[in-house]
């Protein structure tokens, strides 16, 4: 069943939206990603315009991580007083990044920009992503404990706070500059930020895997809607049905992952959802460097004299 969107102004399967949503919904579940560096290019795939696919990703996100947070909230693995640090950053680098991509889309550049954000992206984070995978595997394989680092030179910066949920006296610096950068990527490539975020919250502050999640899902949540909003309001890119179509999915999407977590070895998933990143990373790198099927578009100029 085909749908017009008209701020996109391409006819899609809403179903297939549906399933779109949905699978990124479950990423959100298993590993607390916001899922946006899927989410977009899965979108640009499908025919939706670079920018609408940045601007409109991001209020997916808001309904799958609001779902999340709610099922965390519940089981008491979400760290609000961090949540609300990274948040603060997150609100900083929104703007900036709004301002950015305007900046880009009036110079023509946006569509270009967003892909080659993409590639570098996808690519660094799915290698250290698969090699990271690897390692805890074997490691799990010998028997061996896996080790996560927890003072590093992060815990001697100035402006301390104490975070009880996490069991952590660290600086209030690092985890501000953390959602800053995410609230630049959420608005510049419609990214939650999670991808980032969540390995940031692990290796370099320090935090129990156990708040991380529920955590990096509350920042999400308020950074992508406050994004979504600045998008419409600047840009006048969100197209409403198909935020609609997506947000649907992405709820019972999330609820589903958030089930099945618990009953799934992480670093196996983690391996498949590195492999999901590089197949995208090498679709959008072909799509970069592929000679059109049209070099040229001829069409009738009217005209008088």
């Amino acid at each position: 069943m085909n749908i017009y969107l008209p701020i996109a102004e391409v006819s899609v399967n809403a179903f297939m939206l549906l399933g779109i949503g949905g699978g990124i919904g479950l990423l959100s579940g298993l590993f607390g990603v916001g899922g946006g560096f899927l989410i977009t290019p899965l979108l640009i795939f499908v025919g939706i315009p670079p920018a609408v696919a940045v601007a409109t990703s991001a209020n997916q996100l808001v309904a799958s991580s609001f779902s999340g947070v709610l099922a965390h909230w519940r089981r008491k693995t979400v760290d609000f007083k961090m949540g609300s640090v990274l948040l603060a950053g997150g609100l900083l680098g929104s703007m900036i990044g709004v301002q950015l991509f305007a900046f880009l889309r009036a110079l023509g550049q946006v569509e270009l920009m967003v892909s080659l954000s993409y590639v570098v992206f996808l690519g660094i984070v799915g290698i250290l992503m698969l090699i990271e995978s690897i390692q805890a595997m074997r490691k799990i394989r010998r028997g061996r404990p896996l080790a996560r680092k927890r003072h590093s030179w992060v815990h001697g910066l100035p402006l301390k706070m104490r975070f009880r949920q996490s069991n952590l006296y660290i600086s209030a610096i690092p985890p501000f500059m953390i959602g800053m950068a995410v609230g630049v990527l959420a608005a510049v490539m419609g990214v939650g930020g999670g991808f980032i975020m969540v390995p940031a919250m692990i290796y370099l502050l320090g935090m129990a895997t156990t708040v991380v999640v529920g955590t990096s899902l509350f920042q999400i949540m308020f950074v992508t809607g406050f994004t979504t909003l600045a998008h419409a309001v600047a840009n006048q890119t969100v197209d409403a049905i198909l935020a609609v179509l997506l947000l649907v999915g992405g709820v019972f999407g999330t609820q589903i992952g958030v089930r099945l977590a618990p009953r799934l070895r992480a670093e196996q998933l983690r391996v498949l959802l590195a492999v999901l990143v590089l197949l995208v990373c090498a679709k959008l790198g072909l799509d970069l460097v592929r000679m059109p099927d049209e070099l040229f578009s001829i069409g009738e100029v009217s005209g008088h004299g």
